[in-house]
């Protein structure tokens, strides 16, 4: 696969703020891709491209270098469809990044279309587990679909604002925050993550700015400002974001919260050698001057940040502050020197509006009628554009709204399921403590039952003892019995082994095993309990056997059957070493009752976990008869 990669001369916007003007948008008509029906056979992102999109958050110009390297090379001719689209979304990341026009737009729009058929994107499902919404067997790590969704969205919106299609780069900037914001929580949204939001924020910001609509380039920069304190873009990108809000409120005569952000982008600065520095302390000095500083303070201040100037564009900057200050103080002649080299500049039509604008108002007091005409006449030129561009705010305006009530109505959301949570957590403590005040009023109320009861009971107290002492005599006969019966069980047992012979059975390590004190102690408790596996292994606690106990009865078995516990576990190394205790008693000849009441599980529990020991055993007979068979074959 040959990806032609004309790169155009031309440079684009950084992610740091710029602030520029557009005219009125055309609307680029580009067909809507087909989307790809079967996502089965996506494999997931290629080792080499997600080496050169890691590289690219942090170098860039290498990352570019490689991919030019890579989209020659064979391995891209092979590419599946899943990794072919992220190539292409590469080569628009790379070429934004490193300031060339966007050359694969029908490519891109091809990815953006694909990805989006990956993705669930409505309704949103936050801190989705991973792989929850997606339409394809594709593991989804670290949720890198959604991500790579809303990064195709974003370089879209990029080639859309190259091409001054505003509108269209503005749907896309808000929608990769529609699917950022629905598919991550603010925990999730760190590293890259943030820097991305940092990014998409600053482009919906100076694209709100440039359209002189303040109030929605103030909320994004303030978003923008979130991210980048979580991860900041560059050493200086918090003082340019607090800088570019202060620019806004300077635009709406807000002078009071303009100073405000401008000192704090000074107090974040890390270094005054750069053009950021500048621009804040060249707009402060203006500020300044507008509260009432002094003319003198700041108009020293801004020749000093003029000498530091290193571009005409800089300078032109700086010449319209300058003269705008002598011009509110009617100091025409000064002003003139700085205003006029702007208006006949007509490489910065912003700075040559804001120039006409002084102009006019000098030269008609000056009675340069000639001056005047030409201003007026530049004016109403640009006014005619303004209006133009109304239809263009307008739509922009809708999409902000929209987005903003889509995203407030999923919040209002999220608050009611938050609600619900919380008035749960407060009725079922109050329903316990009602059900307990019932209860306690019910306890009481039988007292008196229970008095009356105690009389009766004491009168038949004789009796019960009598009762009592038969039934101990009982059992205390039943229990020499059964200490009887396991003698016999235990001489039966030595015959049996005595009469097997010893290639076939291990009769000396298993009776060796079986005649252990705890062994000994394990089958007399069984015999004396006669253990029921309809009783609740609760009513057995006693009988329980402690870790000590299983510790003695695993060393038994290690001491005395080492062949067959070293076989076992080599073999079937899917038992563990709980497992290996429950095969410890069972080859006991215990029942899952017994098993049951010493391990103290339910007994439910106790067969299931001989059936899995079966299973991994492959026994088709009892568990008992397994183990000894594996005993035998050792």
């Amino acid at each position: 696969m040959m990806f032609i990669l004309a790169v155009a001369a031309c440079a684009r916007p950084d992610d740091d703020l710029v602030e520029t003007r557009h005219g009125t948008s055309q609307i680029e008509q580009v067909p809507e891709p087909a989307v790809p029906e079967d996502h089965r056979r996506v494999e997931g992102p290629s080792s080499e491209l997600s080496s050169i999109d890691s590289l690219m958050w942090r170098q860039p110009d290498s990352a570019f270098a490689l991919l030019l390297q890579f989209v020659g090379s064979p391995e891209a001719d092979g590419l599946d469809t899943y990794n072919g689209h992220y190539c292409q979304l590469l080569i628009s990341e790379l070429l934004y990044k490193n300031d060339y026009a966007q050359t694969n737009r029908q490519d891109l729009q091809k990815a953006v279309a694909y990805f989006d058929s990956l993705v669930w994107l409505s309704p949103p499902f936050k801190g989705v587990p991973e792989g929850r919404g997606i339409k394809t067997n594709l593991s989804n790590q670290n949720n890198t679909i959604p991500f790579l969704t809303a990064r195709a969205h974003y370089i879209n919106g990029a080639g859309y604002y190259e091409k001054d299609s505003v509108v269209e780069a503005c749907a896309e900037y808000l929608k990769a925050l529609e699917v950022m914001e629905g598919w991550f929580d603010d925990k999730q949204l760190k590293g890259k993550k943030a820097v991305f939001m940092t990014y998409t924020y600053n482009r919906l910001t100076e694209l709100f700015s440039a359209q002189f609509m303040m109030d929605p380039a103030i909320a994004c920069g303030e978003k923008a400002l979130q991210f980048c304190r979580i991860e900041p873009t560059s050493p200086d990108a918090v003082s340019n974001i607090l800088y570019f809000l202060g620019r806004q409120y300077d635009k709406m005569n807000d002078i009071n919260n303009a100073r405000l952000y401008y000192g704090k982008a000074l107090e974040e600065i890390t270094s005054r050698n750069n053009l950021v520095y500048r621009n804040i302390v060249s707009s402060k000095a203006l500020c300044d001057y507008q509260a009432g500083v002094g003319k003198a303070l700041s108009l020293e201040a801004l020749r000093d940040i003029l000498k530091q100037a290193e571009n005409d564009n800089e300078r032109a900057t700086r010449f319209l502050i300058i003269g705008t200050i002598y011009y509110t103080e009617k100091e025409y002649d000064s002003s003139l020197l700085y205003l006029e080299p702007l208006f006949n500049n007509k490489d910065n039509e912003s700075l040559r509006l804001d120039a006409a604008e002084h102009l006019r108002v000098i030269y008609a007091q000056m009675g340069n009628i000639e001056k005047l005409n030409e201003c007026v006449h530049y004016i109403a030129l640009q006014n005619e554009s303004v209006a133009e561009n109304k239809a263009l705010i307008s739509k922009l305006e809708d999409l902000f709204k929209t987005y903003l009530n889509q995203k407030q109505e999923k919040e209002a959301e999220a608050a009611r399921e938050k609600a619900i949570k919380k008035t749960i957590g407060i009725i079922v403590p109050i329903a316990f403590v009602v059900a307990l005040a019932i209860f306690v009023l019910a306890k009481v109320r039988s007292k008196k039952l229970l008095k009356d009861q105690q009389e009766e009971a004491d009168r038949k107290l004789g009796e019960t003892e009598q009762q009592h002492r038969m039934q101990q005599a009982a059992l205390s006969g039943r229990l020499k019995k059964s200490n009887e019966e396991l003698r016999d069980v235990s001489m039966q047992l030595e015959q049996t082994l005595a009469k097997t012979p010893s290639e076939s059975m291990p009769h000396d390590d298993y009776a060796a095993y079986v005649n252990t004190a705890i062994c000994q102690y394990i089958v007399g408790v069984v015999h004396e309990q006669q253990f029921k596996s309809k009783m609740d292994y609760l009513v057995y606690k006693d009988s329980a056997l402690s870790k000590e106990q299983l510790l003695s009865l695993r060393n038994a078995a290690e001491k005395h059957l080492p062949r067959f516990v070293s076989q076992i576990r080599k073999q079937y190394s899917r038992l563990t070493e709980s497992d290996m205790d429950y095969c410890c008693l069972f080859l006991l000849g215990l029942s899952e009752a017994d098993v049951s009441a010493l391990m103290q599980r339910a007994y439910t529990t106790v067969c299931d976990r001989s059936r899995k020991i079966s299973r991994i055993l492959g026994a088709d007979d009892s568990l008992y008869h397994t183990l000894r068979n594996c005993l035998s074959e050792q």
